[in-house]
């Protein structure tokens, strides 16, 4: 199994049995290099790829689960315009989502907030600030956007979120040691749209019809027309085939709040 701690035991192994063996016979240092190599290409993987769960556990789907039901979920809202374009598409289906709110977001548009809420969907975590560099901060740093983020969303809704959806996906030790300290769920997917991308609306349509079946959560972002377009038609979809959207936090049978 690809964590964190197999592979760094793995790599220590690898360079003692290697220095050992270099006092029998010479060993190219270039063995040390591929070892060191391999290493820091799968750290870096596993950063970026949250379905991994190299650094730690999050929750990508409920397979087991019974019902014909997904989750769809929306990061970096809430937006003045396409947040409250897809709770108009959601609520024209009957179909229920989690929105993981970025703080900074949620401070200017707290109308959105209780729109979310006050139809059925569910509200998670997507740190304050989203920041480009939010990957490279220390362990204190993500605790404070947690935090911040978790204050300024509980100040407009009354709740205290317990789910956390990482910002681009990655996942590292500082944003481990965060999120057990805080007693978050990392929530993942296993059906990412790439609704960001230059990819067309019939790309990223093809890309989640082909893929999804009962138990996943659905990756999408509710700040493009694109997305919106796509949105309709997925929904669509979903109620041909059968498939009913559920919060997340229904779909795990967890809680969203403390």
């Amino acid at each position: 199994m690809l964590r964190r701690s197999n592979i760094n035991l793995l790599a220590i192994s690898l360079l003692a049995i290697v220095a050992a063996m270099n006092f029998v016979f010479p060993v190219p240092w270039w063995v040390y290099v591929m070892i060191l190599f391999s290493w820091l290409l799968i750290t870096v993987f596993g950063s970026f790829f949250i379905r991994w769960n190299y650094h730690l556990t999050s929750l990508h789907s409920n397979k087991s689960i019974s019902k014909d039901h997904v989750s769809l979920t929306f990061d970096d809202g809430p937006h003045p315009e396409f947040t409250q374009r897809v709770l108009e598409l959601l609520k024209q289906y009957n179909a229920k989502a989690t929105f993981f709110l970025i703080g900074k977001n949620a401070e200017k548009h707290p109308e959105s907030i209780h729109d979310i809420l006050s139809q059925g969907h569910s509200i998670g975590n997507h740190t304050y600030s989203h920041t480009n560099g939010f990957g490279f901060f220390n362990t204190s740093k993500v605790i404070s956007e947690l935090e911040h983020a978790n204050s300024v969303i509980e100040k407009i809704s009354g709740f205290k979120m317990r789910l956390y959806r990482p910002a681009f996906g990655v996942t590292n030790p500082n944003i481990q040691k965060a999120v057990k300290t805080l007693k978050l769920n990392s929530i993942g997917w296993n059906v990412r749209s790439l609704d960001t991308t230059k990819r067309s609306e019939e790309a990223i349509l093809k890309r989640v019809t082909l893929k999804v079946s009962k138990g996943d959560i659905i990756l999408l972002h509710d700040t493009s027309p694109k997305t919106v377009d796509v949105l309709e038609r997925l929904l669509l979809f979903l109620q041909v085939n059968n498939l009913k959207s559920v919060t997340v936090d229904e779909l795990l049978n967890i809680k969203a709040y403390e």
